[in-house]
C-alpha cells in the first residue's frame, strides 16, 4: 500500500500559477512535484506524451520559420512547438485549439495579438511560458490514474508502479495529512512506518496539543478585553448607578477556570489514566453522549429525563477511574455554578462581609460539601480578587500574602482525597458531614464545636431518595453554621426536579430556623418537648436570618405553590452561567465546534445571624422592606425621584427590587421584562422608548437573573404552568380518579331529631343494580342511614 503523501493537493491551474514566478526568471526547475491525485480523477493522462517533448522554437509566421531553421544559432534559447494550422480556420477556432493542446498554459508567440484577445475573453489570462520544458514541469511526469470500482461500492485510485503494475493510491484526509506533517520528526517515511496504536497516539497528542492551544489563546483573548475595560474612564458611566448594583454576572460573564490551580493540575492528573479509556467511563457514568448526568444540563427537545449526578464526593467505593471522571466531568461546572453564586453573595451582603473575613484572626473557616474542593477554589478566587481591591484602595505598594484560612472538603473515597489534595492546601479531608450540634454545644466556651462562616453545598439534595432525609440534611447544614453570619449556599441542576428540591429546602428553613416579622415561632413536636415548669416549651424562637439571594423576599415561592414532585411543569426559577471548557473535558465530550458551555442551576442562599431587614444589619441602614408597597416603588423607578442628584446603592438596598427570572424579550421600541417582586408574586413589566431613555438603555442591557431598579410603564400578572401534582398520576402517567364524596344529611324536624341520611356522589351505587338485568341500572336512590348505622 504507497500513500501519495509527496503528491500535493493543489489543483492543476494553481499549480501553474505557482510555477508562473519561476518560468518569469527562467530559472531551471532543480525538482519535481510529483502529482497529487483527487476523488474526482478519471484516468486522465496528467501530461504530454515525451515523444512531444523536445525543444523547439514557435513561430507566428512562416518567414520565421524558415528564418530559425536558416538560422539554428540565433534560436538557440528557443523551442519548436507544434506550429499553429492557419489554413481555413478562424480566430476564434485557433484560440479554442490553443486551450485545448495547452491547457491554461501558453507558449509565448503561439497566438498573435487578435487570437490572444479572443483566448483572454473566453479563457482568461494564461500562464505564459518561454520553453517547453517547463510545461513538462509544471503538468508533473507522464503519471495515468485510474479509478476503479469496487464489489462493496467503494473507490479506489490505481497508477501505474516502477514494474508496470498498478499499485493503489491511498488518499489521505485533512486530519491525517496534517499529523503527517507536523510530527516531531518532520519526516514521511517515519509516519508510513508507524503502527496503529503509535497513529493513534500521535493523533491523540496533536488533539490534545490543539485543544490547549485554543484554550490558551480564549484566556489571553479574555485577558486582553478585561484590561481594555479596566483602561476605560471610570468617570465615564452609560449606565445607572443602581443597575450596576443590580447586576448579578460575574465580570466579565464567562468564567475561566483557572489555569494554574485547577486547569493545570487536573491535566496532569488525568495523563496517568489513557484518553480513549476515561471518556468511554466517562459517558457510561453519566449518561452518554454529551453527559447529560453530569453537571452539564440536557436541552429538553433531547429527551434525556431528570437524573441527578450520579457520583458524589461523599461515596467511599469511587475508584481510580470514577474519581478521574468525576474530577474532569463535574468539576468544571461545579466551579463555574460556585463562582457565580458567590459572587452574587457577595454583591448583595457588600464589601463588609469579604472584609471581616479576612480581618479575622486565621481567617475564615469554609467547608465544601458536595464539589470535591472546586468551591474552595472558587471562594479563594473570591478572596484574592478581594484582598487586591483592599490593598489597591488602602494604596498599599505589598499585598503580602492573602489570609485564605482552613477549609474542609468533603471526600468519601482515598482516590478522590488523594486527587483534591494536590490542588489544595491548608485543607482538611473529612470523609462525611459532621453530625448535628445543639444549642448547648455552640455556646460550650471550653470545647467549642467547629461552625463554618460558608457552607457550599452542590448537588448534595437531589440524590437523597426521601423527602426526610432532605429535611435533616439541611439541619445539619444550618447548625453548623456560624451564628454570627455564617452562609449557606445550596445548589442544584437547572431543571425542573432540581428547583423543587431547592425550593423545598428555602421552605423548609424559612419555617423552622429563618424568623420573620409575620412568623417568628415554631410550634415544637410533642416528642421533642422538654419538661420545664417556668417555661412554655410548646413553641420556640425562630433565629435571626435571611435570604440572600436569589429571591428578594421571604414568602412562599410562587412557583412552588404545591410541595413535592409536579408533572408537566414548565415554569422554574433557574439560572445560567457560561465558562470555557478545559482542553480535557473539549477531548470527552469530543467537541469540535464550540469550547464554552453554559450551565444551567437553581440555588439558594440564606445567612444564620443577621438580617438586612433590621436596621442593625442592614448595610444602608435603613432596613430592607419587602412588600407590595415596595414593589409599587420598584415599578415607579427609583430613577425618578425627586432629587438633586440620582440615587446610588448607598442610599437604598438592592435587595428591595425585583429580580429578573428570565431573559428580556427585546421587541421593536419595548422591552418585556418577567421579574419575581418583592411581594412574592410574578408579573410581567414593559418598558418602551418613552418611559425613559435610560430605563430603555438600561433595559436592553440586562440580563438573565439581574435585579431591576429603573421601574415600567406597564405590568400585568405572569401566568405560570406549574403541572399537577405527581400524587394526581399512578406510575404509568394515568390520572387518579378522585375519590367519591358522601355527603351526609342531618333530619331536624319541630319534633327533634329524625336521622340521617346519605347520599354518595357518582353515578354507580351498589343499590342500584337489578338483579336478572344483565348488568342494567336501576334508577339513582338516596340511602338512608340511621343513627345506629353510623355508630
Amino acid at each position: 500500500m504507497l500513500t501519495a503523501k509527496r503528491l500535493p493537493t493543489v489543483c492543476r491551474a494553481c499549480r501553474h500559477a505557482l510555477y508562473l514566478p519561476r518560468v518569469r526568471d527562467a530559472r531551471p526547475i532543480l525538482g519535481r512535484e510529483p502529482v497529487r491525485p483527487t476523488l474526482s480523477s478519471r484516468a486522465l493522462p496528467l501530461v504530454v506524451g515525451s515523444q512531444s517533448l523536445k525543444e523547439r522554437s514557435f513561430s507566428t509566421s512562416i518567414g520565421r520559420q524558415i528564418e530559425s531553421q536558416e538560422h539554428p544559432s540565433k534560436t538557440a534559447d528557443q523551442f519548436e512547438g507544434p506550429p499553429p494550422d492557419r489554413s481555413g480556420i478562424s480566430i476564434e477556432d485557433s484560440a479554442r485549439n490553443a486551450r485545448q493542446l495547452y491547457g491554461d498554459i501558453l507558449p509565448r508567440g503561439h497566438l498573435n495579438e487578435e487570437a490572444y484577445a479572443v483566448y483572454e475573453r473566453l479563457y482568461g489570462v494564461p500562464v505564459l511560458v518561454d520553453k517547453i520544458e517547463h510545461i513538462q514541469e509544471i503538468d508533473g511526469e507522464g503519471t495515468e490514474i485510474h479509478e476503479e470500482s469496487l464489489p462493496d461500492g467503494s473507490t479506489v485510485l490505481l497508477r501505474k508502479g516502477g514494474d508496470g503494475e498498478l499499485e493503489e493510491v491511498e488518499i489521505l484526509d485533512e486530519f491525517e495529512e496534517d499529523v503527517e506533517t507536523e510530527d516531531a520528526g518532520g519526516s514521511t517515511e517515519d509516519a508510513e512506518t508507524m503502527t496503529e496504536g503509535e497513529w493513534q497516539d500521535l493523533k491523540e497528542q496533536n488533539t490534545a496539543a490543539y485543544h490547549e492551544e485554543i484554550y490558551e489563546q480564549s484566556r489571553i483573548a479574555q485577558q486582553e478585553a478585561l484590561e481594555e475595560v479596566e483602561e476605560e474612564d471610570d468617570d465615564f458611566m452609560r449606565a445607572h448607578p443602581l443597575t450596576i448594583a443590580g447586576r448579578s454576572k460575574p465580570s466579565p460573564s464567562t468564567v475561566f477556570l483557572p489555569k494554574e490551580a485547577f486547569v493545570d493540575p487536573v491535566a496532569a492528573l488525568l495523563t496517568r489514566a489513557n484518553h480513549k479509556h476515561l471518556s468511554e467511563s466517562a459517558r457510561r457514568i453519566f449518561g452518554g453522549p454529551g453527559l447529560p448526568q453530569s453537571a452539564t444540563t440536557a436541552a429538553a427537545r433531547l429527551g434525556r429525563g431528570q437524573k441527578p449526578i450520579p457520583l458524589d464526593p461523599s461515596q467511599s467505593d469511587l475508584g481510580n477511574i470514577e474519581a478521574d471522571a468525576y474530577m474532569a466531568a463535574v468539576m468544571p461546572g461545579t466551579y463555574a455554578t460556585v463562582m457565580s453564586t458567590l459572587v452574587e453573595v457577595r454583591k448583595r451582603l457588600g464589601s463588609s462581609w469579604a472584609e471581616r473575613l479576612l480581618k479575622r484572626k486565621g481567617g475564615p473557616l469554609v467547608l465544601d460539601a458536595g464539589a470535591g474542593g472546586a468551591g474552595v477554589i472558587a471562594w479563594h478566587e473570591v478572596l484574592q480578587a478581594e484582598w487586591q481591591r483592599i490593598h489597591e484602595e488602602s494604596g498599599a505598594t505589598s499585598h503580602g500574602s492573602v489570609p485564605l484560612g482552613k477549609a474542609s472538603v468533603i471526600t468519601g473515597s482515598d482516590t478522590l482525597r488523594h486527587r483534591a489534595s494536590q490542588l489544595l492546601e491548608n485543607t482538611t479531608f473529612i470523609p462525611r458531614l459532621p453530625d448535628s450540634t445543639s444549642a448547648d454545644e455552640e455556646n460550650n466556651s471550653q470545647q467549642p464545636r467547629k461552625l463554618y462562616d460558608l457552607i457550599i453545598a452542590p448537588h448534595t439534595l437531589w440524590s437523597l431518595r426521601q423527602e426526610y432525609q432532605r429535611k435533616e440534611q439541611v439541619d445539619k447544614y444550618w447548625s453548623l453554621l456560624n451564628p454570627k453570619g455564617g452562609v449557606l449556599i445550596l445548589t442544584e441542576k437547572g431543571l425542573p426536579r432540581g428547583f423543587e428540591v431547592i425550593a423545598a429546602a428555602r421552605q423548609h428553613l424559612l419555617d423552622k430556623h429563618i424568623a420573620s416579622f409575620e412568623s417568628i415561632e415554631i410550634e415544637v413536636p410533642l416528642e421533642q418537648q422538654v419538661s420545664k415548669p417556668d417555661e412554655d416549651t410548646r413553641f420556640a424562637q425562630k433565629e435571626t436570618g435571611m435570604i440572600i439571594a436569589p429571591c428578594t423576599n421571604h414568602n412562599s415561592c410562587p412557583m412552588y405553590e404545591t410541595p413535592g414532585v409536579s408533572q408537566g411543569r414548565k415554569d422554574f426559577c433557574f439560572f445560567s452561567q457560561r465558562y470555557i471548557r478545559p482542553p480535557y473535558l473539549q477531548r470527552i465530550l469530543s467537541a469540535k465546534d464550540r469550547n464554552h458551555e453554559d450551565v444551567q442551576f437553581s440555588y439558594v442562599a440564606v445567612q444564620r445571624g443577621r438580617d438586612q431587614r433590621l436596621p442593625l444589619h442592614d448595610i444602608v441602614g435603613q432596613g430592607v422592606i419587602q412588600n407590595e408597597q415596595t414593589t409599587n416603588m420598584a415599578f415607579d423607578g427609583h430613577e425618578w425621584k425627586a432629587q438633586d442628584e440620582p440615587l446610588t446603592p448607598a442610599d437604598v438596598n438592592p435587595l428591595s427590587f425585583p429580580r429578573l427570572v428570565l431573559p428580556a424579550l427585546k421587541r421593536r421600541g419595548h422591552i418585556v421584562l418577567d421579574v419575581c417582586t418583592p411581594a412574592g408574586k410574578l408579573e410581567r413589566w414593559t418598558v418602551p422608548r418613552s418611559f425613559s431613555k435610560q430605563a430603555y438603555r438600561d433595559a436592553r442591557k440586562v440580563r438573565w437573573g439581574d435585579l431591576w431598579a429603573l421601574g415600567a410603564k406597564t405590568r400585568i400578572p405572569k401566568n405560570v404552568r406549574l403541572g399537577r401534582p405527581s400524587d394526581e398520576f399512578d406510575r404509568k402517567g394515568r390520572r387518579i380518579k378522585a375519590p367519591k364524596k358522601q355527603i351526609i344529611n342531618v333530619d331536624v324536624s319541630e319534633r327533634g331529631f329524625e336521622g340521617f341520611s346519605a347520599r354518595t356522589d357518582g353515578r354507580y351505587t351498589q343499590d342500584r343494580k337489578i338483579r336478572g338485568s344483565g348488568g342494567r341500572k336501576g334508577r339513582k336512590k338516596p340511602i338512608t342511614l340511621d343513627v345506629d348505622d353510623l355508630e
